[in-house]
């Protein structure tokens, strides 16, 4: 036998359960106070929450589920612990304390990584400096359920408090888990409601769908869903460079991921790469001709490019496919004003708000047009209803716009801007 290959899987990563077995072991040794760092899922976690009191009855185990950002984990314990018998305390959600002090490039899409060199999150600062009360107020241990960047973070910048460590344990996923928390995190997937969360909140998004792509057991299909997914969530916080490669890890394994196309070429386009964005979406187009997002973002593309007429022929054909879309009306009446045809960019408005009467864009561009064939009455009349909708905004913008140049001296529209 070759010596070299005799422990050749010493390195490997530990199976779900050999892993949950070293930890089951190490907790019913320890007795008073102790620290334990376990680097799993999210969905891991709570198994695990569920799991552990079942394994060792004959240890009172509770549960603290942090849910914000928060300084003082002392206070929390001793608030959470009070006229409680315990010898386990399994606590989940530190990384909200951590979130907003991680200055993330998304540069790399792996998992594990910090980059915030500059700062010691408070939380981390108090850990440092009560330890020691920790220990002596606190005689049950400790079991923190964390991210594998979180994990980084205490090494580095709360190493006093991690050096106190009992046992770090890694409990890799099983394909079970693996599979419905894939499945979870696609379900809920919507760009509108990623664009809705916080900084924090983006940061937890991405950092949840690398753990899980850094796992084995994943199918090529499951992995370009999740890759697009991350590029969306990445594109939401105007990451716009790596969500185009997370666009194109996604469509290198899976060439007919057609929203993972349209994707990189939204990313494209904020890249003000047009020409590139362009190819993205006809590339979209030709694996779903009917795709009406990719031909409205087409004609986007072509429209900055100043070509105004392909760019109404794009809309027109997601006008087809989907007649109330009324982002791709406003657009395609922009693009008829840059024409010069203001009768036919009302009427385009229009359509845009007989199926959103609240799209305060429509009403200012329609002021715009009015205001351009200097028909006061209508343009006043379709201003105030803008700036009723984004007052400050319109009010703003109506100030400086040279379309209502002809109506300026207007004293009603000096009302409305004043």
């Amino acid at each position: 036998m070759n010596p070299n290959l005799s422990d050749w899987d010493d390195d490997l990563p530990p199976e779900p359960e050999e892993a949950y077995q070293d930890l089951l072991r190490a907790l019913k040794r320890k007795s008073g106070f102790g620290l334990f760092f376990v680097q799993c899922t999210p969905v891991e976690a709570d198994r695990l929450m569920a799991k552990l009191p079942q394994d060792i009855p004959q240890k009172h185990i509770e549960v603290l589920r942090l849910v914000e950002s928060f300084d003082n984990l002392y206070q929390r314990v001793a608030e959470f612990v009070q006229d409680k018998q315990i010898d386990i305390l399994l606590i989940k959600g530190l990384e909200y304390s951590l979130y907003k002090y991680e200055k993330r490039t998304f540069g790399e899409i792996t998992e594990g990584q910090f980059s915030n060199l500059t700062s010691v999150p408070h939380i981390l600062n108090h850990l440092n400096q009560q330890r020691e009360r920790f220990r002596d107020d606190f005689k049950f241990c400790f079991v923190f359920l964390l991210h594998s960047f979180s994990i980084n973070y205490l090494i580095h910048r709360a190493p006093d408090f991690f050096d106190w460590r009992s046992g770090v344990f890694e409990l890799p996923t099983t394909p079970e888990l693996l599979d419905k928390q894939s499945s979870r995190l696609l379900d809920e997937a919507d760009y509108y409601e990623y664009l809705k969360l916080s900084p924090e909140k983006k940061i937890e998004k991405v950092l949840e769908i690398q753990d899980i792509l850094a796992e084995k057991h994943q199918t090529d299909s499951q992995k370009a869903s999740l890759l697009r997914e991350l590029g969306k969530v990445l594109h939401s916080a105007e990451e716009f460079e790596a969500a185009l490669a997370s666009f194109d890890k996604a469509v290198e394994i899976k060439p007919d991921e057609y929203y993972a196309w349209n994707g990189r070429g939204s990313a494209l386009e904020y890249l003000e790469r047009y020409e590139d964005a362009i190819l993205s979406y006809d590339k979209a187009l030709s694996i779903k001709p009917d795709y009406h997002e990719a031909w409205n973002n087409r004609g986007n593309a072509l429209l900055n490019l100043g070509r105004n007429k392909d760019a109404i022929l794009s809309y027109d054909k997601a006008l087809s496919i989907k007649p109330d879309y009324h982002e791709a009306w406003n657009i395609r009446g922009y693009a008829l004003y840059n024409l010069g045809r203001f009768e036919e960019a009302i009427a385009s408005y229009d359509q845009a708000l007989k199926f959103q009467p609240d799209l305060h864009e429509a009403w200012y561009n329609k002021a715009c047009s009015y205001a351009l064939q200097v028909n006061i009455e209508q343009a006043l009349e379709n201003l105030q209803k803008a700036i009723n909708l984004n007052h400050d905004e319109y009010r703003k913008m109506a100030k400086t716009d040279s379309d209502f140049d002809a109506i300026r001296e207007d004293e009603r529209f000096q009302a409305l801007i004043e």
